[in-house]
């Protein structure tokens, strides 16, 4: 039923005769038509929330006895009142939208509270494991929780920061693949397309809001069913963007279709937003337009201050990329000799000497009239290593293999070019310009049949899915099955085109599925050194097939073995840890290599971490009473880069500072905060807890621009008062 139908119904049991007169009038316009997409957005989609303990003013349903597979009573009621404790908690109802008053009395273990996406949220996230072999990099994210939702969560954390998002939404198929209002959409249902084009919309519209409109990229893969209306729909949601539609071979034996021809392909639509524009890539030799493609889209290693490709302009450097180690063994006492002074000159920006390893037990250089020292000290000061010896240096310098890029708090940033970076800048794939003031080649990629834009047809052996998707998975967690996973490497190479010179990108997948996406990002990262994250944004709904067995032994969502077969516990999670460890869920090594632009063997892993959380719903009386804070927390951390360490509790001596925020929550210790926020290097935000706007601003005065200053919990709160993409 659509919102305006189920609006006329409820004016229909008050007044029958209003009711009828507005049903013909609705009828009457419902006939007429403008021009573009039009369809009926439903009344808004609702959601169960297991688990969620039940409160006063919550809205619930009431559910099927323990045993029963019948469908539960989907009528809302509101909670009234409380009474009892423990398992002889009742709760006190009253129908909400009833014709006539009706009550009830049922005891709590009966319900689940029902949030509809008109209601305004709270959002918390509680942790739920993590994996860490990544050292310093940013933590990939997983959320367990409904997308909507989560997306609403994330205009708090990440509004205007997210460079793409990648998102592979249910195809619609009437094969029970996705629910609207608890409900599986069949086949047979006469409002299918209008419902999943009101699902669709609704989140898009809060998506956009995580954009950064100066340049990112919203990428969303359809099959046949719905690509006609979801272009329609992106056409009128992003009129600034530039949208296309690529044509990709998923299945080259392609899938018999009743009626009509095998079906072999699906569609991407790319929406690209201010300056985005897929870069030139080094193509295959076999690449054209109607070949086959044996290997995928191969990119250059950018280094930290690589221009990007575009259009216009294709003038690609080589992979100049950081000099300091980063990941595993990356510390001063893994490789003592690679702690060692660099000395630049600062006006002519460029290194005059190298230094011997500095002994262990002293943690500075002998000082040099006129010259930096330039030490490998981590962004939290700690001390870590260079990736070269001393004596490598000095002979890459000689080479032109050395440059500074920006200026930190340790001196510059130390690039260099690695073997493989080195020999493309010799090769004839690059014109060889001479040398900059500082002595480092200039290099620039040639324009030639390697280097283009690709085509909007894609037909690549790597993009099989069946191969590379579902028999991928199976090697990561075996035995376990998931419909449909994408092929790993045709994410890889979407991504690629708009994030190959961008290694610190965020990117969004809040259809996540089994986390290709994810695991997609973190194959980018090990090709060019990136530390890019990825946010995964999953529900742990259970198959429908298995939900049948599971009620008939007395089981219900929320009890810990039914959720422990839902998506994101049951292949979500699984997937992305074994992907970074090399080990299955069971401890064994994955069997198999990674294969095309990167090949090695899947059980080494990645030097990447990520954390899994679920998302909680919080009281806004709690969160303005400091009550809440450990759930609020992880959203602190999201938003100052999911980096380094999290305050995960309400600091005693009042104030803290971590890696890359400070926390205040007592105002008469600002000077000492202020003083502690100075000193560090790299904090990015300072959250001050105050209901008084006057000494917020004070404190805000007294931190350095780079430091941005949020109001808790007004900002918090503010944020969710309104209504988002409703």
């Amino acid at each position: 039923m659509s919102r305006l139908t189920d609006l006329i119904a409820r004016a229909k049991a008050k007044d029958p005769a209003l009711g009828d007169e507005l049903d013909r009038e609705f009828k009457a316009l419902a006939s007429r038509r403008a021009f573009g997409l039009n369809f009926e957005r439903h009344r808004p989609e609702s959601v169960e929330l297991p688990g969620r303990p039940i409160r006063r003013g919550d809205k619930v349903h009431v559910l099927p006895p323990r045993g029963s597979t019948a469908k539960g009573d989907q009528r809302l009621w509101r909670v009234l009142r409380l009474e009892g404790r423990g398992a002889a908690r009742v709760a006190h109802l009253t129908l909400i939208d009833a014709a006539e008053p009706e009550t009830a009395e049922v005891p709590v273990a009966n319900l689940v509270v029902a949030a509809e996406f008109r209601d305004y949220i709270y959002p918390g996230l509680v942790s739920t494991g993590k994996v860490t072999r990544g050292g310093e990099k940013p933590f990939h994210t997983v959320i367990n929780g409904e997308n909507f939702h989560a997306l609403e969560a994330l205009t708090y954390t990440h509004r205007g920061k997210i460079d793409a998002i990648y998102i592979d939404p249910p195809y619609n198929s009437g094969a029970t693949d996705w629910k609207y209002n608890n409900a599986y959409v069949e086949k047979d249902d006469l409002y299918r397309h209008s419902k999943w084009l009101a699902m669709i919309e609704r989140r898009l519209l809060v998506a956009k809001s995580l954009l950064k409109p100066e340049r990112s990229v919203l990428a969303v893969t359809i099959d046949a069913r719905e690509y006609l209306r979801l272009g329609l729909l992106m056409e009128q949601l992003f009129p600034e963007a530039r949208i296309q539609m690529v044509s990709t071979i998923i299945n080259p034996k392609g899938v018999s279709v009743v009626g009509g021809f095998r079906r072999a392909d699906e569609y991407i639509f790319f929406a690209m937003f201010g300056d985005s524009a897929p870069a030139r890539l080094q193509l295959s030799a076999e690449w054209s337009p109607s070949s086959i493609v044996s290997g995928t889209f191969v990119s250059p290693e950018p280094g930290d201050e690589q221009p990007t490709a575009n259009e216009n302009k294709p003038t690609v450097e080589p992979g100049w990329t950081s000099m300091m180690r980063r990941g595993s063994e990356a510390g001063r006492q893994d490789r003592p000799s690679m702690f060692y002074p660099i000395y630049a000159d600062p006006e002519r920006r460029r290194i005059v000497e190298v230094g011997d390893p500095i002994p262990e037990g002293e943690d500075s250089a002998p000082e040099k009239s006129g010259l930096i020292t330039i030490l490998p000290f981590r962004r939290n000061g700690s001390q870590g290593r260079w990736q070269i010896s001393a004596g490598e240096l000095k002979e890459r310098i000689k080479q032109g293999r050395i440059r500074l890029g920006r200026p930190t708090a340790y001196g510059f940033v130390v690039n260099y070019l690695p073997d493989g970076a080195y020999r493309d800048a010799i090769s004839e794939s690059y014109e060889l310009v001479g040398k900059a003031d500082d002595g480092s080649l200039i290099a620039y990629r040639k324009e030639d049949e390697d280097s283009r834009v690709a085509p909007t047809q894609w037909k690549i052996a790597s993009h099989n899915a069946s191969e590379h998707g579902s028999a991928l998975l199976e090697a990561l967690v075996p035995q376990k099955k998931f419909p449909y996973p994408k092929s790993l490497y045709a994410v890889e190479d979407s991504l690629r085109f708009f994030l190959a010179g961008n290694l610190e990108a965020t990117i969004l997948d809040f259809f996540s599925g089994s986390g290709t996406t994810a695991h997609a990002v973190m194959r980018l990262n090990r090709q060019d050194g990136g530390r890019r994250q990825c946010i995964s944004v999953t529900n742990n709904e259970v198959a429908s097939e298995e939900q049948t067995a599971l009620r008939a032994a007395n089981l219900r969502p929320g009890d810990p073995e039914w959720e422990k077969w839902g998506i994101c516990d049951y292949i979500t999670k699984p997937r992305i840890a074994a992907a970074i460890t090399g080990e299955t869920p069971d401890g064994q090594p994955i069997a198999g290599d990674y294969k095309f632009t990167d090949e090695f063997p899947m059980a080494e892993g990645f030097e990447e971490n990520a954390e899994f959380f679920t998302l909680t719903y919080e009281a806004p009386v709690a969160v303005s009473h400091n009550l809440a804070f450990q759930r609020v927390a992880p959203l602190l951390w999201m938003r100052a880069g999911s980096e380094g360490r999290r305050i995960d509790d309400l600091p005693v001596q009042g104030w803290e500072v971590a890696d890359t925020y400070g926390l205040l929550v007592d105002l008469d210790r600002t000077t000492e905060f202020c003083a502690a926020a100075l000193a560090a290097d790299g904090l990015r935000v300072a959250y001050v807890v105050t209901d008084d706007d006057r000494r917020f601003q004070a404190v805000a005065r007294a931190l350095p621009d780079t430091i941005e200053p949020v109001r808790l919990y007004e900002s918090y709160l503010s944020n969710f008062r309104f209504a988002m993409g409703r």
